[in-house]
């Protein structure tokens, strides 16, 4: 008892010990943490709160992204090592690869080997990996979108590509960047991927295997060149790969040591000799089983791939669902190589929910898509989408690889090194854009200045932080910041034939009472959150936030994020993109942030804030948090009290609050106190009225701001946002037409008004419409075209060709060589010309019908008219109304149209040189002539 007791006063005394005061917190382990007495949080530097020891342990890197196969050499910033530092890194809290410390004390670490792209967890250690007390962030990036400096380059690369097959043999030359890899000798080995197990079930696996090494020691000199022998048993089972180039002194085939990637590739030159010996033979086989697999083991995925957008404007409009395909871009001179005839491509950019498949939609230069059933250009759909999809790693998820592995290694086999690319077209057909519906836009810019989804347009001025779009659908949020707009001491502006300098007597770099938008914010489900603003004290500068962290595209132009995707290829634009399809485009104009916000259709009567009810009526766009609503001709003081009802709260707000002046200035969400100027007496004198015209969003902040160079960035935002809608007006598709057997077609576009022509080869009679237009309702107009053998002694469907046992051509009466029912079929027609305004009637010579006969006369394959049969059985034609002159081709069906063997030749007439018997008479020329006119008494 008494020993129990003491140990009671022992714990008792050891809790209420003291703490020890003044101890500084650290950022050890800590990083993102917002502490008691300063912060580890990525805002603190802005903030002036960052703990002491801040930069040593939540550490920066340079460079920060690499290709997600790893064997980068990347230094930490602002932290200085002991020489002794055993130094591990390990990413994604699973793999560890091992760094070293420089002669002046900075540590080093090598990228690893992942089947991932996007931000990935760092951690490092410099005691041998029995701590990680520094943090940090790496971006491994899609091998084809990391930087070519930082791989090799295979030169000839059509050598590479079809070496084994006939023609193509001899020596392979590859080269890199020596001072990539500090090393005086390297090694460089092949490596193989492969996806293995049950598709589609947990047991499903992808891996980069190492093969073996193609030489050991190799001067680091930049270039080697080898010629290629056939890989044996069990290497000879890999056939996409890539090269590696190592130094010399790292153990072969170890993974994630610096190291220099080759593209991935086909590995022709690698394969097995069986392939140089008939490589057509050997690529059939693979060709084959291909298919079978894909026809027989694996699940459909065309079924749930979105449909293309139906035009080339469509697709470049469509930011939130469709992104520019890097192997075919209109923007770098659209080298097309898998997709000859196409101008531009575009895939989607979530893959497909189930299979994770992707879409790619290929357009010409009429900007219609281009299909493989007429093209081998045409796109094709892809069962694993090149992109990859989250959460990646297992396949057909796997960036790029997967693509790789069934899409474009079975391309080679059956087009490039066999003739079966029937069989590929016929398994990755190209989607047509029957079922594509584009999204609807809206916009913000300016003043800022509103146009609705529903095309509704208006201004609200306030200053605060104000829902822009929010949804239950998806629980997408996206918000503005708008702040007071700041002019300078004097503007200037200098447009076409217009050069003013406008002086105003306000301070320089002075607020005034007009607002313009300054930041934008957005979240979707619980996805990262991406903030886009003007840089603090900046009016030129984009900064993009991910979780109130500062991100750069100064490395990649594209980051694969959790829920979302980030695109900029310049400093003043960027696109987000959410998996919902829902896009958001920022772009900074002169001194204010313009928002394009796309959604698909699926958020139809599933949006409110300033951008308005997305519901196809304008009538309530206007509407208030408790439903009511303003009228559309509401007051400018009316609509800046809806603007105001759309201020977030702080629980909703989504912003980053960085600095002192966003705090002060934003902890009450709308100002109350800022009253905007709603209108400005105009001057029609002044130049802005020559600049803008009758847009009157430009008129009124050139006014506001007395800045020309502002005015003019509204126009151009008020068009942009015009020609955004514009592009993305929905098209009608009748669907793909396809040639008859034994014809051709001409013609490969398929939208409303569209025409596609039909012909059949020598020896064959068309049976239906030769001219088939694509109609407003989305069908065809005419018949289904057959072309059906030819009878090789009768003239029906064959005027003007020779047969075999006979003649319908016209030389055939002379030579006597006609076939017996030649005057049957190759008809004569009385009278055999008129009026080109038509609605002459002549009738069929030499031939008698049934008097039930269904009589059509059909001109020029294409203009229909009614005919009849008289009590004789004489047919009767009426010529129609066109709109040239000349010989006309002339057909004739007794069935109502399904077929036309009866042929001839119409000649329509100027109308000044037809008989005078053909018209009727003007009585008194003259006074038609001039009727109504104060020549022309009304009485004479």
């Amino acid at each position: 008892m008494p020993a129990l007791l003491l140990i009671y006063i022992g714990l008792l005394s050891l809790t209420l010990e003291p703490e020890v005061s003044g101890a500084p917190e650290s950022c050890s382990s800590q990083c993102g943490e917002r502490l008691q007495s300063c912060s580890c949080h990525t805002t603190c530097e802005n903030l002036g709160s960052c703990c002491t020891d801040f930069h040593q342990f939540c550490v920066r890197i340079s460079p920060h992204s690499g290709t997600l196969m790893g064997g980068k050499d990347f230094t930490i910033l602002n932290v200085t090592f002991s020489p002794n530092s055993s130094v591990i890194c390990r990413f994604n809290n699973e793999t560890n690869t091992e760094g070293y410390v420089n002669d002046a004390g900075i540590a080093h670490c090598i990228s690893p080997l992942l089947l991932e792209t996007g931000r990935i967890s760092l951690a490092v250690s410099q005691d041998g990996g029995n701590t990680f007390t520094r943090s940090g962030t790496w971006l491994a990036v899609h091998h084809s979108k990391a930087s070519v400096a930082e791989k090799s380059v295979q030169l000839e690369p059509k050598k590479w590509q079809y070496y084994g097959t006939p023609g193509y043999n001899g020596t392979l030359t590859l080269i890199w960047n020596a001072k990539t890899l500090p090393s005086e000798n390297i090694s460089i080995e092949i490596w193989g991927y492969n996806e293995t197990g049950i598709p589609y079930s947990d047991t499903w696996r992808a891996d980069w295997t190492y093969l073996y090494t193609l030489i050991s020691t190799y001067p680091n000199n930049g270039s080697f060149t080898f010629t290629p022998s056939p890989a044996t048993a069990p290497f000879n089972q890999w056939d996409v790969g890539m090269l590696r180039i190592i130094a010399s002194d790292k153990l072969q085939g170890k993974r994630n040591v610096h190291a220099i990637w080759s593209p991935v590739h086909a590995l022709a030159w690698h394969l097995e000799e069986s392939f140089r010996n008939d490589s057509a033979a050997w690529a059939n086989d693979k060709c084959i089983s291909w298919r079978d697999a894909e026809m027989n083991a694996l699940p459909n995925f065309l079924k749930e791939t979105p449909d293309c957008p139906c035009t080339l404007d469509q697709a470049r409009a469509d930011t939130g669902r469709y992104h520019t395909d890097y192997g075919c871009d209109i923007e770098k001179g659209s080298v097309c190589t898998y997709h000859p005839g196409a101008v531009h491509c575009v895939r989607s950019i979530q893959a497909s929910p189930q299979f994770a498949s992707g879409q790619q939609c290929c357009y010409d230069s009429a900007g219609a898509q281009v299909l493989t059933f007429d093209s081998i250009g045409g796109s094709t759909p892809d069962r694993g989408h090149d992109w990859g999809s989250p959460p990646y790693r297992k396949p057909p998820r796997v960036p790029g690889f997967s693509h790789w592995m069934y899409d474009v290694i079975t391309f080679y086999y059956c087009c490039l090194w066999s003739d079966n690319c029937q069989y590929y077209m016929d398994l990755r057909p190209s989607s047509d854009c029957r079922t594509y519906k584009p999204p609807k836009a809206a916009s913000g810019f300016g003043d800022p200045h509103f146009a609705t989804f529903d095309g509704s347009t208006y201004t609200f001025n306030g200053k605060g932080e104000y829902t822009l779009v929010s949804s239950s659908h998806k629980s997408l949020s996206i918000q503005v910041r708008t702040k007071a707009f700041t002019v300078t001491k004097s503007a200037t502006g200098n447009f076409g034939q217009i050069s003013v300098v406008i002086h105003d007597d306000r301070a320089a770099s002075s607020e005034i009472n007009v607002a313009s938008i300054c930041s934008v914010a957005m979240q979707e489900d619980n996805s990262d959150v991406i903030e886009v603003r003007l840089k603090d004290g900046s009016t030129h500068e984009l900064e993009t936030l991910l979780n109130q962290e500062v991100i750069g595209f100064e490395e990649q132009s594209w980051m694969d994020l959790r829920g979302v995707f980030v695109y900029s290829a310049i400093n003043s634009n960027v696109t987000v993109m959410f998996p919902s399809g829902a896009g958001v485009e920022v772009r900074r104009r002169e001194g204010f942030l313009s928002v394009n916000v796309l959604l698909p259709d699926d958020f139809i009567n599933q949006t409110q804030g300033l951008l308005g009810r997305m519901n196809n009526d304008p009538e309530d766009d206007f509407t208030f948090r408790n439903g009511t609503s303003l009228p559309p001709n509401a007051t400018p003081v009316e609509l800046f009290q809806l603007g105001a009802d759309w201020a977030v709260t702080n629980e909703s707000s989504l912003f980053t609050y960085d600095s002192q002046e966003l705090i002060n200035n934003y902890e009450v969400k709308h100002d109350h106190m800022f009253l905007p100027t709603f209108s400005f007496e105009e001057h029609p004198s002044e130049p802005l009225l020559e600049l803008c015209g009758d847009d009157e969003f430009c008129r009124f902040d050139g006014l506001a701001t007395n800045d020309l160079n502002v005015a003019n960035a509204t126009k151009i935002s008020s068009l942009s946002h015009s020609s955004l809608v514009k592009s993305l007006i929905p098209e009608v598709s009748c669907g793909w037409l396809a040639p008859p057997e034994n014809g051709t077609k001409i013609g490969t576009a398929y939208l409303a008004g569209s025409v596609i022509q039909f012909n059949c080869n020598e020896g064959f009679i068309m049976n239906g419409t030769r001219l088939r237009t694509c109609l407003p309702d989305g069908t065809w107009s005419g018949d289904a075209v057959q072309c059906l053998e030819g009878s090789k002694e009768s003239c029906s469907s064959q005027c003007g060709v020779i047969l075999q046992e006979c003649s319908c051509h016209v030389t055939c009466e002379n030579l006597g060589t006609c076939c017996p029912d030649y005057r049957t079929f190759c008809v004569r027609i009385a009278p055999e010309s008129g009026l080109l305004m038509g609605g002459r009637e002549f009738m069929v010579l030499n031939v008698t019908f049934n008097r039930s006969s269904d009589v059509q006369c059909r001109f020029r394959s294409e203009i229909v008219t009614d005919g009849y049969v008289d009590d004789d059985g004489h047919a009767h034609c009426i010529s129609p109304l066109l709109l040239e002159t000349g010989r006309i081709s002339f057909e004739m069906s007794e069935d109502g149209g399904h077929s036309y063997p009866y042929s001839g030749t119409w000649l329509s007439v100027h109308p000044g040189k037809v008989t005078e018997s053909e018209k009727c008479t003007l009585v008194n020329e003259t006074k038609w002539q001039y009727y109504g006119t104060p020549l022309i008494s009304i009485n004479k």
